[in-house]
């Protein structure tokens, strides 16, 4: 079955950290850009950062320095590792397939989400 399956979220205090994981089934992982992806309430999906295979991890300017995006191919496994949190972070946070429009535009594999509040 291909499927995407997220994990790792939950309530945080500003200035801490959460860990988020992605698993992928199904498909050949290895061989895709994988996205990060946030929705808050009320607003559009905005990407995070995106890695591609073989390739160094890219951010959207507010979380560069905080968050690291990073892949074990041999695990299938996505990783979001998100630092300094603050509570304009908190959001559904979901892993695409792929990278760009057809991840924003909701026509890209993904999967249900993990929820990241930051508040005190």
């Amino acid at each position: 079955q291909v499927q995407l399956v997220e994990s790792g979220g939950g309530l945080v205090q500003p200035g801490g950290s959460l860990r988020l994981s992605c698993v992928a089934s199904g498909f050949a992982f290895s061989s895709y850009y994988m996205t990060w992806v946030r929705q808050a309430p009320g607003k559009g999906p905005e990407w995070v950062a995106f890695i591609g295979p073989g390739a160094r991890g890219q951010y959207i300017e507010s979380a560069k320095g905080r968050f690291s995006i990073s892949r074990d191919d041999a695990e299938n496994t996505l990783i979001l590792q998100m630092n300094s949190l603050k509570p304009e972070d908190t959001a559904l946070y979901y892993c695409a397939r792929g990278r760009g429009s057809s991840v924003l535009s909701g026509s890209a594999l993904r999967g249900p989400g993990t929820q990241v509040t930051v508040s005190s």
